[in-house]
């Protein structure tokens, strides 16, 4: 069983570096002041379709919306077994909320002739809305897991998953082609391997013309970089014009510490603390 998988991941800016400084005034990021690492559950996200691909073969294509400096994070993949990698950049996305994001995202999935899986992490840390996958899969109409924490089997048509809720856990099953939101539960992503390092960390990004890519396989010899016209999408879908959304504002928030109290760890010390919670009815 041979699947064609998709794997959606995002260059994110480090979230410890984020300060009130690091926004613009139209209220996007400035990435260029932050240091950029790959988005944590993106990376699990890939380690599930590489086991798939250990275990039943097929075709695993990374895909990432970005400045062109997102091309390391397509790198990453091609380095961690990744068999192709396309960046979708153009400036005409800057200022992209998630509905103009999985828009160009599901544009550029159409381009490919088919698959049977699209994985991505659950959320990316920058914006913690969870929403691209699902709404990504709500474009292209086709069924979507979401907070999976595990794979259970692969088989035929079919995909069972286990799935992370509030009071444990939950198995589903669906047919293909899926979506799949991944959490960092799920695994623990192989490292880069050292042939592929060397095999690749020279590859360039080179624009593409229009056209239908297939699944065959082809000598990796640079990373695609579709822009807007080679992914056939409307301008007014993106960036700007396409997000019905946007950041008013971004505040700082400093913890400072309150008043503490020592409690001895003596019989009398505790008997005090219980009492203490007792009468502010916090037990």
């Amino acid at each position: 069983m041979n699947l064609n998988m998709i794997v959606l991941v995002k260059q994110v800016p480090d979230t410890q570096n984020v300060t009130g400084e690091a926004m613009r005034p139209d209220g996007t990021v400035n990435r260029d002041a932050l240091p950029a690492i790959f988005n944590p559950e993106d990376l699990n996200a890939l380690e599930e379709a590489l086991k798939i691909k250990d275990q039943c073969g097929g075709s695993v294509t990374a895909i990432s919306m970005g400045p062109p400096k997102a091309v390391e994070v397509l790198k990453d993949c091609l380095y961690r077994g990744a068999d192709k990698a396309i960046l979708v950049s153009d400036r005409a996305f800057a200022g992209s909320d998630t509905l103009a994001t999985s828009y160009a995202l599901t544009c550029a999935v159409r381009r490919l002739s088919g698959f049977d899986l699209i994985f991505c992490g659950r959320q990316a840390i920058d914006g913690d809305t969870a929403q691209v996958g699902p709404q990504v899969a709500e474009k292209l109409g086709i069924n979507q897991l979401t907070g999976v924490s595990e794979i259970l089997s692969v088989s035929g048509d079919r995909l069972e998953v286990k799935r992370l809720i509030e009071d444990g856990y939950e198995k589903l099953a669906a047919p293909l082609p899926l979506l799949l939101t991944v959490t960092a539960e799920a695994n623990e992503p192989r490292s880069a391997g050292a042939k592929r390092v060397m095999c690749f960390k020279r590859i360039d990004c080179r624009e593409d013309a229009e056209g239908t890519d297939c699944w065959q396989c082809e000598p990796i010899d640079h990373v695609k970089n579709w822009n807007m016209a080679s992914i056939g999408a409307d301008p007014e879908r993106c960036g700007f014009s396409g997000s019905a959304t946007w950041v008013k504002k971004i505040e700082n928030v400093v913890l400072t510490t309150q008043e503490t109290k020592r409690i001895e760890n003596t019989d009398q010390g505790i008997s005090g603390l219980i009492r203490e919670l007792v009468d502010e009815h916090i037990i």
